[in-house]
């Protein structure tokens, strides 16, 4: 089987260019011609929605992402944040490939093979009532006691601890992979009273969290929810632990009086560190997660109870799944431009750095059957958007040291301010963009940064003065700057902007510069709950059976969210919104 699939390669490899100029052939037709369909396909020929069979019969013969890694590759689709995906995620049986880095991306040149191939609609795209209501009319193919609906950090927590209370979940997810929104999440967890501040000797109180965190929303957050984030914050950190997470790294965060944001050792992303160990902690608890399956109703009973869901599925169609619990983790809408538009329209048509699934699914669903939504208008714009792509430069960027500057290389705000203010600094600059620049001590500190590198979309120079030239900025106006924060960092007091913490100057060569603007990142309101994570009516009563956790929701954030504060509410509320869940659907007759 080896010596074959290798000679598979090797054949596939010296045939691409024939191949891909040729518009009848496709991957299908390429491996029927050597094994018939059984080379992808089990017999007879009925693929799952997570095309599970596939992708391990893709692995037999070519082997998992780090076979494929290739170190010679500027740019290698096969190591990448997203982990070891589906290989379906791009490459199609029956259709053109699709390179699904390019949906943030814009990567050019990485031809992909068949990709001459004829293309195809989406399978989700639109909806279907009458194929809604067959479903429905049709009563439940199956019955499960919870259903999670969306596989980010939120809907993974919530599918273990449900798990773990003993009831029987499927997660589902209408991509092609798990991960979502959380998957981009770079900065950090926000935690009050760990080890690892004790280890920091950093002094920290949970009133002190839930102040800070209730001054960033501009005290439109629910205090009886910030009050639980807070207080089980260490216990989430312990929770991630106990699964496999690494969380030993400090730092702060915007908004932060004190180190309180932690994230993986050696300067690594939270986000897909986070979903790497939920991935593999969901498969040992044995979680049924079905991906290409998307959720287009919630059924409820003559009483308004939750009785389950409907699912469209790539391959399997409208179906009905019975339960008793449902557990929205869907995400928010920040990359729907017409909700946006509609909600904030002076932020119509503005970059997003969300993932392309953040669409508002859940909220949509939500409102469907009554629910009550809180703070809907409110969506926080990140200040640190690369300029000319859509992916977010870290606030960690700015917390371990680096410092931001306009178009002439001035200083404006104080790096470390909440991410509205600093957004809204930075779109009162005449050409509405900034620079973050930095040394390489940070660059060597922070392995996300050596990652934007790796994307090209660092600036990079050996004196203060070249970096000017280069970005365009004055040198004299950099120069100074430079100077003036090396003697701010020097005597420990910030003079201009009264910036809080300093933990690097701007000293080593070489130095570097990356542009920056304003992009959607988060949608502070959503789906209305209480401190059960149950999902509240119009009148502010629970919908019996339904549950959210995550950015679906609102309420935690208030007007604005204070980095770190994200991941926090996902695993916080996640495991809350996923035990009560179980709860209710194992005592429910």
């Amino acid at each position: 089987m080896k010596v074959k699939c290798l000679s598979v390669i090797i054949f596939s490899m010296l045939t691409f260019s024939s191949l891909a100029a040729d518009n009848k052939n496709d991957l299908a037709s390429f491996h029927k011609s050597m094994n018939g369909c059984k080379t992808c396909h089990a017999l007879p020929n009925k693929v799952s929605d997570s095309e599970t069979f596939e992708n391990k019969q893709c692995k037999s013969c070519h082997g998992d992402y780090e076979k494929l890694a290739n170190p010679k590759l500027e740019i290698d689709p096969h190591s990448s944040h997203l982990g070891d995906i589906n290989c379906t995620s791009c490459h199609k049986g029956h259709e053109q490939p699709k390179l699904y880095c390019n949906e943030c991306h814009s990567f050019k040149g990485l031809d992909m093979p068949f990709n001459k191939a004829k293309s195809k609609e989406p399978w989700d795209k639109g909806w279907d009532n009458e194929a809604i209501n067959k479903a429905i009319a049709a009563g439940p193919k199956e019955t499960t006691d919870v259903i999670v609906v969306g596989a980010g950090s939120a809907g993974f927590n919530a599918a273990i601890a449900a798990k773990k209370a003993g009831a029987n979940v499927i997660l589902l997810d209408k991509a092609p992979f798990s991960g979502g929104n959380s998957m981009l999440a770079a900065g950090g967890y926000n935690a009050v009273g760990t080890v690892q501040q004790k280890d920091h000797k950093v002094d920290d109180k949970i009133e002190w969290f839930v102040e800070d965190t209730m001054k960033g929303g501009r005290y439109a957050n629910d205090p009886k929810l910030v009050q639980i984030l807070a207080e089980q914050s260490a216990d989430g950190i312990k929770w991630l632990e106990s699964l496999g997470a690494n969380m030993d790294d400090l730092k702060r965060s915007g908004g932060a009086r004190v180190d309180r944001t932690h994230r993986p050792s050696g300067g690594l992303s939270v986000g897909p560190h986070i979903i790497d160990v939920l991935r593999k902690a969901s498969d040992k608890e044995g979680v049924d997660t079905r991906l290409n399956s998307k959720v287009v109703k919630l059924v409820v009973d003559e009483d308004q109870n939750i009785v389950g869901v409907v699912i469209h599925g790539k391959h399997s169609g409208h179906y009905m799944v019975a339960a008793k619990s449902v557990v929205l983790a869907t995400g928010g809408y920040g990359f729907n431009k017409e909700m946006v538009a509609f909600y904030r329209p002076t932020f119509k048509g503005m970059t997003s750095s969300n993932n392309i699934t953040s669409t508002g699914d859940g909220i949509e669903l939500a409102k469907a059957i009554g629910a009550s939504m809180t703070d809907i208008d409110w969506i926080q714009a990140h200040p640190t958007v690369g300029k000319d792509s859509r992916i977010l430069i870290s606030e960690t960027v700015r917390g371990v040291g680096a410092i931001m500057v306009n178009k002439d290389g001035n200083r404006f705000i104080s790096e470390l301010t909440t991410r509205d203010k600093a957004s809204d600094a930075i779109l009162k600059q005449p050409e509405q963009y900034a620079w973050l620049v930095f040394d390489n001590e940070l660059y060597k500190k922070a392995k996300m940064v050596q990652g934007y590198d790796h994307l090209g979309m660092l600036e990079k120079a050996n004196t203060i003065s070249e970096l000017a030239k280069i970005t365009g900025m004055k040198e004299s106006a950099l120069e100074n700057t430079a100077s003036n924060y090396n003697r701010y960092f020097k005597q420990g007091k910030d003079e201009e902007f009264a910036r809080e913490q300093m933990p690097l100057p701007l000293a080593k060569a070489p130095f570097y510069a990356v542009k920056v603007a304003p992009g959607i990142h988060h949608t502070m309101g959503g789906v209305a709950i209480d401190t059960k994570a149950e999902v509240l009516d119009i009148q502010s009563k629970p919908l019996i059976g339904l549950f959210a956790a995550g950015e679906v929701t609102g309420g935690v954030h208030g007007y604005n969210r204070l980095g770190g504060n994200a991941v926090a509410d996902t695993v916080i509320f996640g495991k809350i919104a996923g035990a009560n869940a179980a709860k209710h659907a194992l005592n429910t007759k």
